[in-house]
């Protein structure tokens, strides 16, 4: 089945801290990290489906943008990450950015479209997928 993806950008603040750990271990798994810092992310939205034989399409990127927007950037771009209710209780991770986003627009995509992977890189090392429960 074919599969569109679309790129988006944002950026964002985040720092790691755990209250249940003291200050050692905290910087000891956390490094730096433990200091307010930025990145300016590189987010892949991936959707597959059948091609609508009128448009040519999966997905019509115009209905995409506007979801993501909506879902996605306005809630993430220029913000501090923990700041977000959903990330109460939890690391403002990619491993969890990539749970929010896709709880954020699934529902969204509209049938026979699916929405097939999230992927989330930080920085031009760091990446992270996630293509839905199994």
């Amino acid at each position: 089945m074919p599969q569109i993806t679309k790129q988006y950008k944002f950026c964002a603040a985040h720092k790691y801290w755990n209250d249940e750990w003291d200050d050692d271990k905290n910087r000891d798994i956390f490094h730096d990290d433990v200091r307010l810092h930025g990145h300016n992310y590189d987010l892949y939205i991936t959707v597959k489906g059948p091609i609508n034989q009128d448009s040519g399409f999966i997905i019509n990127l115009k209905d995409l943008n506007k979801i993501v927007e909506k879902e996605v950037i306005s809630e993430l771009d220029h913000s501090l990450i923990q700041d977000n209710k959903w990330f109460e209780g939890k690391q403002p991770s990619t491993e969890n950015l990539v749970l929010f986003i896709w709880n954020q627009i699934v529902d969204h995509i509209e049938v026979p479209a699916k929405l097939h992977c999230v992927k989330l890189r930080e920085t031009g090392t760091i990446f992270t997928e996630y293509y839905g429960e199994e």
